[in-house]
């Protein structure tokens, strides 16, 4: 029984590593897809204000 116990037990401590190790990747993954994001985001406001400054120009 102990045996059995002390088996089940690694088998859990080796899950919960590998459960931890993919934690931490994704919140990595997390981090960059984030920052991509925001980049994107600024990327779309420049373009967004240079079409406005153009349509001005235009329109005067």
């Amino acid at each position: 029984m102990k045996e059995q116990l002390e088996k089940r037990l690694q088998e859990l401590k080796r899950e919960y590593e590998t459960g931890q190790k993919m934690l931490t990747n994704l919140e990595s993954q997390k981090a960059e897809l984030q920052q991509t994001l925001l980049r994107i985001s600024g990327a779309i406001q420049v373009l967004e204000e240079l079409v406005y400054a153009e349509t001005a120009q235009v329109e005067s």
